[in-house]
Order: structure tokens, then sequence, then C-alpha cells
């Protein structure tokens, strides 16, 4: 009997495989195709006839460590001990898997908010626990007298995603003292915060679970190095969380990985010294303009994005088809690949919504704008 009868392949793998069989543009998956800093490569080659092939202690490699905690110093002003609080996680999906196995127990209930990202429901199923799905508003808000429904004596985890993939969206202040004021009506609440992309944010600065106070002990923040340096296939992130809930992450990560990739490790220990996080938001900025730029001559109506590297676009006055079948007909028709929104509800509600990644060369924004437009 299958643990997990509902899961089949993922959308991403479906539209990445039927964007190669049909040689279309790939917008769909969110992985950058342009080349990586070279001096983050140059250190790799050096690196790679260097002893740095073996395994790293379990929590990481100690000069990283220290190296995220001075990051976390820098963006957000919070002190962070890395021997009690941090573990390098290989990806943020691993860090979020390990996080919610450790915390979540059989009928614990956990809110996700919808759409949302594909790997936070499996790791709750596999506890024996309920995923309590709330749908955002149509515009990407939290409802928080909705979610606040949703809370009961069972809620023992609220996962939330700032900034939000697929929308774009990121959380404000208010949102923030919203989730206190629920919080203090649910003490035995933990937060899981999604923040994978916390640098890629464009007019407005994003607000860390890092800078709230009344999070910071009943808070796992989860990170990834790959989305930040354009390294998503090395599959390696950290996960941040007070040292009582740490414990317990750290028991589940030493039997599911142990460790992280060592030269991973050691390179962006190095890199860190060089590179500037801070400009990467302005850095995919330009490519979003550049994006919605080529494309507003076209028939689609572009959502607003706020951070990521997606744009959510509305294709209602082009087709009435359900978003599934209209990104297949966008693949076999019209040679670029997008995901359906749909996909990221629990209900698979329709809303006639697709979501492209623009973390693209602009040889390839192009491209695909050129075949988009002629929709």
């Amino acid at each position: 009997m299958s643990k997990l009868p509902n899961v089949t392949t993922s959308i991403f793998t479906v539209m990445s495989k039927m964007a190669a069989e049909y040689n279309a543009i790939n917008l769909s998956q969110g992985f950058p195709n342009f080349p990586v800093d070279e001096r983050l490569t140059d250190i790799v080659t050096r690196l790679a006839k260097e002893n740095v092939h073996q395994y790293t202690p379990m929590a990481g490699y100690p000069p990283l460590m220290n190296k995220i905690a001075k990051l976390v110093l820098n963006s957000y002003n919070r002190i962070i001990n890395p021997d009690t609080e941090l573990l390098v996680t290989t990806g943020a999906t691993q860090g979020i898997f390990t996080t919610i196995l450790a915390l979540v127990k059989e009928k614990d209930e956990v809110i996700i908010l919808d759409p949302s990202y594909d790997s936070y429901e499996s790791p709750v199923l596999l506890c024996k626990a309920k995923p309590v799905r709330v749908a955002l508003n149509d515009d990407y808000t939290p409802n928080w007298e909705t979610i606040e429904k949703a809370c009961s004596a069972k809620s023992r985890m609220m996962i939330i995603n700032n900034p939000h993939n697929p929308t774009g969206k990121i959380l404000t202040e208010s949102d923030f003292v919203q989730l206190k004021n629920l919080l203090e009506k649910y003490p035995d609440i933990i937060v899981l915060s999604d923040e994978v992309y916390e640098y890629i944010t464009f007019e407005e600065k994003h607000i860390s679970a890092h800078t709230k106070s009344f999070l910071l002990d009943r808070c796992i923040m989860v990170s990834s190095f790959g989305k930040s340096f354009h390294i998503t296939g090395w599959k390696i992130g950290y996960t941040i969380a007070p040292e009582y809930l740490m414990k317990e992450i750290k028991k589940v990560h030493q039997f599911l990985v142990f460790s992280v990739n060592s030269i991973s490790q050691v390179a962006i220990s190095e890199y860190l010294d060089v590179v500037d996080v801070n400009l990467l938001g302005k850095f995919y900025q330009k490519k979003r303009d550049y994006f919605q730029q080529l494309l507003q001559n076209s028939r689609f109506e572009l959502k607003p994005c706020e951070g990521t590297y997606f744009q959510v676009a509305s294709y209602a006055s082009i087709s009435n088809a359900d978003d599934v079948t209209f990104c297949k007909k966008l693949i076999t028709d019209h040679g670029v690949a997008a995901i359906p929104i749909s996909t990221f509800y629990s209900d698979h509600r329709d809303h006639k919504l697709i979501r492209f990644c623009f973390a693209k060369d602009n040889f390839t924004l192009e491209s695909a704008a050129k075949k988009i437009c002629l929709i």
C-alpha cells in the first residue's frame, strides 16, 4: 500500500519533459540558464584538486557556518549561534522535509497557504498528520480571518513562503502583525518560514521572519544558496531554528543525509567573501522589467511581481481551456513551456493563470517572447 497514494509526477517534471520532447523554450521550471559567476567556478576548479572531498561535520562545514551567521547578522541584524541554531542542508527542500519529519507528529495539523510549493504536503502526510490547505485571496494576500478559522488545538505548524512561489508576492508589516496576533491565540503553533527567494525582491524590501522578535523562539527559517547564487543543481541550503527545535531537526538530518556535499560547502564559504547578495534583487529586477517589456504587446495580462524570478500571467482573454490543457498546448503549438497555477492548489482551482520563469538569458527571453506575442 502506498504511503502517498495521491502523489504523482510533479508538474515541473511533466512540463520540462514535454519541453524537451517538443524542443520548446523552457520557462517552466525555476532554474537559471545563464553562466554562474566566474569567481565561483574558479574557486571550484581550484578546490577540485585540494583535500576537500571527505565528510564534513554533520551540521555543516564550520567556516561556512560562521559565514552564514555573519550573513544573517549583516542582512537582518540577528545574532545566531552557528553551533546550536544552524544546519546546512541538501537544498531547501531537504531542510523543509527534515523539519516537518522532526517536528510534526501523527494527527497534528499543518496550515499550508495555497497556492503552495508542492514539497510541503508530502512530508506532512508521511508523518500521518493532516495538511490544512487555506487559499490566499485572489490577489495572493493572506486572508488572516480565514487562516485563523483553520487553526485549532491540533495545529502544530504553519508554513509561510516569503517571497512567494509561484506568485511573486511578498508579506507586509501588516501581515506580520496579523501573524503575531494569531500566534498569541495559538501558542503551540510553530512557523516554518520558507525564504529561499529572500534576496530577490524589487520595489519593496523583503521582510524576513529573522527580523521579528516574536518569531525567533518558535520559527524555522529555510534559505537556499542554489536560488541566491544561480546554482540550483548544487542542492545546498541552510536552516536556522532555536536550539530546542534544531536538536530535533538534527536527529532526522543525521540519518537522512548526514552531511552535505563537501566541495560545495567549502566553495560557497570562500565565495561569501567576495559576493554581494544585495545586488541580486537589482539583477533580477532588470530581468523582470525586460521580460514584462517584451510581453507588453502580447494578449496576456501580467500580474504584479514583487519578488522571486517568476511572472504570473492571465490568459483569460485568449482561451477558455483549463490551465493544464493551455500549458500543454502552449508547448505543442507554440513552443514555450510554463507552469499552470492550478497545480499549486489542493482543489486545483483554475483562474486561467500560468507561471513563467524569467531567470533566463536575454536571448532566451527574447525568443520566448516572440512566440508568446504571436498567440
